[in-house]
């Protein structure tokens, strides 16, 4: 067999360029995969911290540390919060998310929100608790006085005064009710509140014309989002089946997030 030695050049340069092109290609996939990391930190996850509860300056502050930013995008009123301090954040805390992701947060308002109030002179316990939830405000403490009916609305007043409908108050502001008595119908029963958060609880005691005292809460209740979460794990006076108490009687309530505790009731 005959070997064309003339070709032998040809077929070297054939094959060096194809060993060229195959480097060349690999060379360009290994440099777009390391741009693409680069580009989408690949791998590069971090866990979002809780920023609830801190004032906005702290939040950013925690955020820069994580590799994070942040920016505030809407308010609400929460009464019971400090002014100005982070109310919830998106994504939550927790989240696994990619370095320099954006966290938006909702901060608790630092102007006081004004809301009129409300006639309940006349109205039924229920009725007015209806009004005064509605007028943005929140039902405070319940007296009682004798009268014809029970659970007659007599009186409204915040902070021991008496303040006239169309008065402008401070949202949130509790509203305390003198309520009428009848000597007929005197006697309402302690709910069993065990395992309730406490806007439950506040509404089973308010629907059975009785008090909230002292709220208190227990060492795993740390920040705003734990109350919230929070349930009873004990009731003063404590429930008992079929026993009467005097309307306008004070519960007393602790809370806590562990389930041991309820378990334990």
């Amino acid at each position: 067999m005959e070997v064309d030695k003339d070709n032998k050049p040809t077929s070297r340069w054939i094959i060096r360029n194809i060993v060229l092109a195959i480097a060349f290609f690999a060379a360009l996939l290994i440099v777009t995969q390391l741009c693409l990391k680069a580009i989408t930190r690949h791998n590069k996850v971090i866990t979002v911290p809780d920023m609830t509860n801190m004032s906005v300056a702290d939040a950013k502050l925690v955020a820069r540390r994580y590799d994070i930013k942040t920016e505030v995008i809407d308010s609400v009123y929460v009464k019971r919060m400090e002014k100005g301090f982070v109310f919830s954040q998106n994504p939550a805390a927790g989240s696994k998310v990619k370095k320099g992701r954006m966290v938006k947060l909702t901060i608790n308002s630092s102007q006081t929100k004004m809301v009129k109030m409300p006639n309940l002179v006349g109205y039924s316990l229920r009725q007015a608790k209806t009004e005064i939830l509605a007028s943005g405000l929140t039902v405070g403490k319940l007296a009682y006085r004798e009268d014809l009916a029970t659970n007659n609305v007599l009186d409204q007043f915040i902070k021991g005064r008496y303040v006239a409908p169309g008065t402008e108050v401070e949202a949130e502001s509790p509203v305390d009710l003198l309520l009428g008595l009848s000597p007929d119908e005197n006697e309402t029963y302690i709910p069993y509140l065990i395992g309730f958060t406490l806007p439950v609880a506040r509404d089973n005691i308010f629907e059975n014309s009785l008090n909230l005292g002292n709220v208190s809460y227990d060492e795993t209740v740390t920040t705003y989002q734990d109350t919230l979460s929070a349930v009873v794990y004990q009731q003063t006076p404590a429930y008992h089946v079929g026993a009467p108490a005097a309307m306008g009687t004070t519960i007393h309530l602790k809370l806590t997030t562990s389930q041991s505790k309820i378990a334990a009731r």
